[in-house]
């Protein structure tokens, strides 16, 4: 295109944007409008017979790991009570328990101030005895 200017031609080297503008606009408004629209897939979740319901939880056995080291054994399922037991007696006394109930877990309670290695030390001879469901005890802050 070629343009008079001052009685001379010369090239023109703008490009008209706005009729992409006005494109791009009413593209976005047709998006915007069917998007609100458009259901996602639905998805037909299986059901479950109630007669299948879950069984109630075991209660598990506790190792609480005092501030002197030494270990208690509870079975929350039989007694509040617990009783000292040795480190290596520890895992003779589960495996006791665990042959009258297979799925017990076993839940270890170790004081804060408990050196960390003690505690790694109870996990490792669980770990040997293939203890498979072993977990840790925590208290919740109340701030």
């Amino acid at each position: 295109m070629r343009t008079n200017r001052r009685g001379t031609q010369s090239l023109m080297s703008q490009i008209n944007v706005v009729p992409y503008i006005d494109v791009m606009l009413v593209l976005l408004v047709i998006f915007m409008v069917t998007a609100p629209m458009m259901n996602p897939g639905q998805i037909d979740l299986p059901s479950v017979n109630k007669s299948a319901a879950p069984a109630a939880a075991i209660p598990p056995l506790v190792v609480t790991i005092k501030k002197d080291s030494t270990l208690t054994l509870r079975d929350t399922g039989q007694s509040d009570q617990g009783w000292n037991v040795a480190l290596p007696n520890l895992l003779k006394e589960i495996q006791i328990r665990q042959a009258l109930q297979a799925d017990q877990a076993v839940v270890i309670a170790a004081d804060k101030n408990v050196r960390y290695e003690e505690v790694m030390n109870v996990m490792a001879v669980l770990k040997e005895g293939n203890v498979k469901k072993v977990g840790l005890l925590t208290q919740m802050d109340a701030k």
